[in-house]
């Protein structure tokens, strides 16, 4: 995560409480005008884990009303 990804988004979605954490010791700079919000997965799934990929479909769903 860079400064310029935070700087283009509107909100900023994460697994965990802890990656809330990080982003804000990091970035609280900028942070300060952004919606984050801690999805609440934990971050133990192997990459594109297929139950990790629907559960973050869900999750976002659930969150931002917007997806298919």
């Amino acid at each position: 995560m860079t400064a310029g990804h935070i700087g283009w988004a509107d909100m900023i979605l994460v697994m965990e409480r802890k990656h809330l954490r990080r982003l804000r010791s990091k970035f609280d700079f900028i942070l300060s005008e952004k919606q984050m919000v801690c999805l609440d997965i934990p971050d133990d799934y192997r990459y594109m884990d297929e139950e990790l990929v629907e559960l973050l479909k869900a999750r976002v769903e659930e969150t931002i009303g917007i997806l298919d």
